[in-house]
C-alpha cells in the first residue's frame, strides 16, 4: 500500500514538472518571435487607429524615423498606435499588415523593406477598405496604385546631388576630364527603393563623365559591420581608389574604419574622398572635422507629414501620391555648432 502511494506521488510530481516545463517553453518562444504581438483594438475606441510596420532598426537614421512616427501618433493627438518592428524581414511585415487588417485599423503605414512582393497583401488591405500609406521607401511601380500616398525622401535626387557635388569638387581640385577618377560604391539593402534611387541618380551624373571609373558597386546592407567588410575587400582589390560613395552613414563609419586600418587617409585633407548619405549627428561631426567630405541629407522626420496626410483623408480631401520631406547637403562649410545642436538623430 505504501509502495503504491509512493508510486502515485512520483507520477504526480512528474506530471507537474512536465506541465511547468511546457509552460515555460511556450512562454520563452514568445520572447524570440520576430514580430511583436499587438493588443486587440476595441471597435468602441474614438481614436484614429494606425498600424505602422517599420522595416527594422538597422541604423541610427531608422531609429530617428521610428521616433518621429511614435511621437506623432499618440493618445494626446487622438491616435491609437499599433507598432511592429519587422527586423529586416518582409515576411514579418506581411504578417503585421495582415494583423492590422484583421484588427480593422483605420490606416496602415509601412516602410517596405524591398520593392516587390506586396501586391497580394496590399490587395487584401484595399478590399478591407483600409487606406495604406507608404513611408520612406516605395513598393514597385505596378503596386503603387494599391496605396493612397507616400511620404519620404527623393532618393534618386539624393544620388544626383552626390554626383553634382563630386563634379564641383573635382573641378575645384583641378582634376581634368583626361584624368581617371576611381570610384567604389557601397550600396544599401538589395531591392530597397532608397538604394535603387541613389544608385540611379548618381549614375545619371557619372554617365556624363568618361573619366569617372566606377570600379565596383557592392551591397553592404546599410550596416557598419558590413560596410567595413565590403570596404576592406575593395581596398585589397583596388589600390588606387579616389572616391568612396557610401549610401548611408552607418556603412560610411565602417568604411572609414577599414580605410584607416589599411593605412590610408580620408576626407578633406586625405587621399580618399568620402560621399555619404543620411546626415545623422555623428556623421555631421565627421563632416565638421573634415573626415567626411559631403553628406547628403535623408530626413527621417516624417511623422508630421504622415499625420497631415491622414488628417486630409479624414476630412475627405484628395491627397497627392507623393510628399517629399525637406533635405539639405552638408559640407565642412555649413556644419555649424548650431546645426549639430539641433540634430536630434
Amino acid at each position: 500500500m505504501r509502495t503504491n502511494w509512493k508510486h502515485n506521488e512520483l507520477i504526480v510530481i512528474f506530471i507537474l514538472t512536465v506541465t511547468i516545463f511546457l509552460a515555460v517553453f511556450v512562454w520563452g518562444l514568445g520572447l524570440f518571435t520576430d514580430i511583436e504581438e499587438e493588443p486587440y483594438v476595441s471597435e468602441e475606441t474614438d481614436r484614429i487607429v494606425v498600424g505602422v510596420s517599420q522595416l527594422g532598426s538597422e541604423s541610427g537614421w531608422r531609429t530617428a524615423n521610428t521616433e518621429s512616427v511614435q511621437s506623432v501618433f499618440t493618445t494626446e493627438n487622438g491616435y491609437f498606435l499599433l507598432f511592429s518592428n519587422a527586423r529586416q524581414k518582409q515576411e514579418n511585415q506581411i504578417k503585421a499588415i495582415r494583423s492590422f487588417i484583421s484588427q480593422r485599423v483605420d490606416y496602415i503605414v509601412f516602410a517596405p523593406v524591398v520593392e516587390n512582393g506586396w501586391r497580394t497583401v496590399l490587395q487584401e488591405a484595399k478590399e478591407a477598405g483600409i487606406p495604406v500609406i507608404m513611408m520612406d521607401r516605395k513598393v514597385e511601380a505596378a503596386d503603387q496604385d494599391l496605396c493612397v500616398s507616400w511620404v519620404g525622401t527623393d532618393s534618386r535626387q539624393e544620388g544626383v546631388k552626390a554626383g553634382r557635388w563630386l563634379e564641383g569638387h573635382l573641378r575645384r581640385e583641378g582634376v581634368t576630364e583626361e584624368e581617371d577618377v576611381n570610384i567604389v560604391v557601397l550600396t544599401g539593402t538589395e531591392g530597397a527603393s532608397s538604394a535603387i534611387g541613389r544608385s540611379m541618380g548618381f549614375a545619371e551624373v557619372a554617365r556624363k563623365h568618361a573619366n569617372w571609373k566606377i570600379l565596383e558597386e557592392k551591397c553592404a546592407d546599410f550596416t557598419s559591420a558590413k560596410g567595413k567588410e565590403v570596404m576592406a575587400g575593395f581596398l585589397r582589390k583596388y589600390p588606387d581608389i579616389d572616391v568612396v560613395v557610401s549610401q548611408n552613414d552607418d556603412m560610411t563609419f565602417g568604411a572609414i574604419e577599414a580605410i584607416r586600418e589599411a593605412g590610408r587617409t580620408v576626407g578633406v585633407y586625405g587621399e580618399i574622398s568620402i560621399i555619404s548619405f543620411d546626415a545623422v549627428h555623428d556623421a555631421l561631426e565627421m563632416v565638421a572635422d573634415g573626415t567626411i567630405n559631403v553628406d547628403i541629407e535623408c530626413n527621417p522626420n516624417q511623422g508630421e507629414y504622415l499625420s497631415q496626410v491622414i488628417s486630409m483623408l479624414e476630412k475627405g480631401q484628395e491627397v497627392e501620391k507623393d510628399y517629399y520631406v525637406e533635405e539639405d547637403i552638408f559640407t565642412i562649410d555649413n556644419v555649424t555648432e548650431e546645426v549639430l545642436q539641433e540634430r536630434n538623430y
